[in-house]
């Protein structure tokens, strides 16, 4: 009898252990796989690969035509009388709570199910703020959860749970991102756009640098996030003795600036290794002072991510002389390839997408190309003292997304006259193709600056190694001018020395009635009414959007520009001295006048004929396109029968597991989903503003949302975030 009792207990101990232990894995499995799904979009572009990618499924290519609004923020921070604000961030989601900068770059939680505000964090105390802030990110070890966010040229821990700075890091809670740099701190302002990425203890940080003569080089820098301490620095221009220091003249690195990872990066954890996208060195359209291919230069660059030691790289662009800054960051992608026997073998890779509307792929380990690419001779410069690179690297596949050539027979004829002036200011110009250089006659630009893909980048689709990426077809033209302010400032009164620096430096956004061009370039018309004195001084100094600080330009020529910007013509004496300081001392300084202006007739509309934009689908296994079609729509522009013209826009997409692509950012003010695999519409909502940003899909409350933030409108300046999903 004992000896059964024993047997019982034995037996129901084992079953009584097994069942508990199963209860205990189910559990387990059934947390992480939850906690996977409150985190489907936890950094900037969903991932740590930059794909822009989510495995949520709960919303379809069947269903997808019943999403709804489920909440809307709003986050009211703008001062009265403020313009609208345009908001580039891509909110992420830990944990049922999203997190998201406005518009005027404060800093929010939400909660992700309600939309109800759980803290905000003002990074500029009541100050004016504003800039481009394309969102924040996210740390975690153990219970310490941190947000890591720039306002201005400070980088903030935050604590995650309540919205504090965490004071053990950098002096309570910030950290000037001035320190490090080549010059004096107390001299610069380097203000981050995009957000940084986290491997294990660092946050690896880019950041946004003046265009002109004199900007600041654009070192790559990595902090540690419990401290705030500097733990390495690559040099994006090298010093002397570093791999690229023979591509530069000899004592450049003590001035040249800019090759800035502005658009942000990407992280392999598994390998260790980081992924920039650099911009071109400064200045942006005339390098007589930077001769040579000026690496890292508009290169993809791999580094050791704990070391910051150089792995390898590719340079798209040899001395860049037309701003073709990589504009997003390389997506991690895998693709197959036919390996020796015969048989498909994976092999992880770097796809870079570019301004003038190549994709570049590479193995990620070494650098070496997946398609082939041909070094072709470009055309000459003609510009006194420049010398453009001869050559110009061109992938054989995929061909191009984006327009790279144009005639005659591509511009608009929307009324005759309109139609023969731009036929004689395109023959009036040079044009050789797509890199024409710079040239005092003038030159046609296409792309152009804002051609191409944009900062929202592409999106990859792991099941089906499809690349989806949004391009702008958006022809400028160069005018590029020597300029001497000294002499031209001679006897001028101090508006009319202001008159003389705006028609130099800023008439090719604002215009020369100040008019701008919405949302992006702003009205300048009545600014005394909206900004004080010292704030719009400021925003000229830091800059802010697509505008570069001015600081160097306007220094000692303060009161100047803003006698002319605030109409104080009136009792403007005579100027003292114009001071032209580093920015344009010496000789043979050019500028382009022109620089992100658009190619149109005198009636404002595009010079070229639509698709004016357009979004790609991209089999990178074998390199050849599965669809393309124009997006955005400008119906008073459209011919009767004929497709819609495409719009311009910075947004990415985003695609998802269940079968779509999400995109919003043109000018009709619209989100989108389309059939990821054949490009068809399949729903579409109207937004309270431009929604300049690219989406984000998670998972809160056993719904998927995709949510958005939305620009500014004359009602709601601030903005807002908008989250849709299906009926309960």
């Amino acid at each position: 009898m004992r000896h059964l009792a024993l047997f019982l207990k034995n037996r129901l101990g084992l079953k009584l252990g097994f069942f508990l232990a199963l209860s205990a894995f189910l559990f387990l499995a059934g947390y992480q796989s939850n906690d996977d799904k409150n985190r489907t979009w936890s950094l900037y572009k969903a991932d740590a690969e930059s794909t822009s990618y989510s495995e949520l499924d709960q919303i379809t290519v069947h269903n997808v035509s019943q999403l709804q609004l489920a909440w809307t923020f709003n986050p009211n921070d703008a001062q009265v009388g403020a313009r609208p604000g345009s908001s580039e961030c891509n909110p992420i989601i830990i944990d049922g709570v999203l997190y998201a900068t406005s518009a005027r770059h404060r800093v929010y939680a939400v909660d992700a199910a309600t939309g109800k505000q759980l803290w905000s964090f003002d990074p500029f105390d009541g100050g004016l703020g504003g800039g481009v802030s394309r969102g924040v990110t996210y740390w975690e070890d153990g219970a310490d959860k941190r947000i890591l966010v720039t306002g201005g040229d400070v980088l903030f821990a935050l604590d995650a749970r309540t919205g504090k700075p965490v004071s053990g890091f950098g002096k309570n809670g910030q950290v000037s991102m001035n320190v490090g740099l080549r010059d004096a701190p107390e001299t610069i302002s380097v203000i981050p756009t995009s957000p940084g990425i986290v491997y294990q203890d660092l946050l690896i940080m880019g950041a946004e640098v003046s265009e002109l003569y004199g900007a600041q080089p654009g070192y790559i820098r990595a902090y540690n996030i419990r401290n705030g301490k500097l733990e390495w620095t690559f040099h994006t221009i090298p010093l002397p003795g570093e791999p690229g220091y023979e591509t530069w003249p000899k004592d450049a690195y003590k001035y040249a600036g800019g090759v800035n990872d502005w658009a942000g990066m990407s992280v392999d954890t598994r390998r260790g290794m980081v992924f920039l996208a650099l911009g071109s060195p400064s200045y942006d359209f005339y390098g007589a002072d930077r001769k040579g291919k000026n690496l890292y230069g508009n290169s993809v660059v791999a580094l050791d991510a704990k070391t910051g030691q150089y792995r390898w790289h590719f340079q798209t662009v040899h001395h860049d002389l037309w701003d073709y800054d990589l504009p997003a960051p390389p997506n991690l992608v895998t693709v197959e390839r036919d390996g020796p026997d015969g048989r498909p073998r994976k092999i992880d890779a770097v796809a870079q997408v570019t301004k003038h509307g190549f994709v570049f792929v590479f193995n990620r380990e070494t650098g070496e190309p997946l398609f082939p690419i041909e070094e072709r001779k470009v055309p000459v410069s003609h510009l006194p003292g420049e010398e453009a690179w001869p050559t110009q690297p061109f992938p054989l596949k995929p061909k191009p997304f984006a327009r790279q050539h144009m005639t005659e027979a591509d511009l608009t004829r929307y009324s005759t006259a309109g139609h023969d002036s731009i036929v004689k200011k395109f023959r009036s110009m040079r044009y050789e193709g797509l890199f024409t250089p710079p040239d005092l006659k003038g030159t046609l630009m296409l792309p152009g600056t804002r051609g191409g893909a944009e900062w929202g980048g592409a999106a990859y689709d792991p099941a089906t190694s499809v690349l989806y990426v949004k391009s702008n077809d958006s022809p400028e033209i160069q005018s590029m001018q020597k300029v001497d302010l000294e002499k031209e400032a001679k006897d001028q009164t101090v508006f009319a020395q202001g008159k003389t620096l705006y028609m130099t430096y800023c008439v090719s956004c604002h215009g020369k009635d100040k008019n701008g061009d919405e949302p992006t370039y702003p009205s300048l018309i009545g600014l005394r009414n909206r900004m004080t004195r010292e704030a719009a001084l400021a925003k000229i100094k830091q800059g802010g959007g697509k505008m570069p600080g001015f600081a160097s330009v306007v220094k000692g020529k303060e009161q100047s520009i803003l006698a002319f910007l605030f109409d104080r013509e009136k009792n403007s004496g005579k100027a003292t001295k114009m001071e032209t300081g580093q920015t344009l001392a010496g000789a043979n300084k050019y500028l382009n006048l022109t620089a992100y202006g658009h190619f149109r007739d005198p009636n404002g509309h595009p010079a070229i004929k639509p698709p004016w934009g357009t979004l790609n689908a991209i089999n990178l296994n074998t390199g050849d396109y599965v669809w393309q079609i124009p997006l955005g729509n400008h119906p008073e522009l459209q011919e009767k029968g004929a497709p819609e013209t495409g719009l311009e826009g910075s947004a990415g997409p985003i695609v998802t597991a269940g079968g779509l692509v999400f995109i919003s950012g043109t000018r009709d003010q619209k989100l989108k989903a389309f059939d990821k695999s054949t490009g068809k519409l399949l729903w579409e909502t109207s937004l309270p503003g431009v929604a300049n940003a690219t989406s984000c899909t998670y998972f809160s409350g056993n719904r998927q949302f995709v949510a958005l933030s939305v620009g500014g409108s004359k009602e709601n300046p601030a903005g807002s975030i908008l989250a849709f999903a299906l009926p309960k």
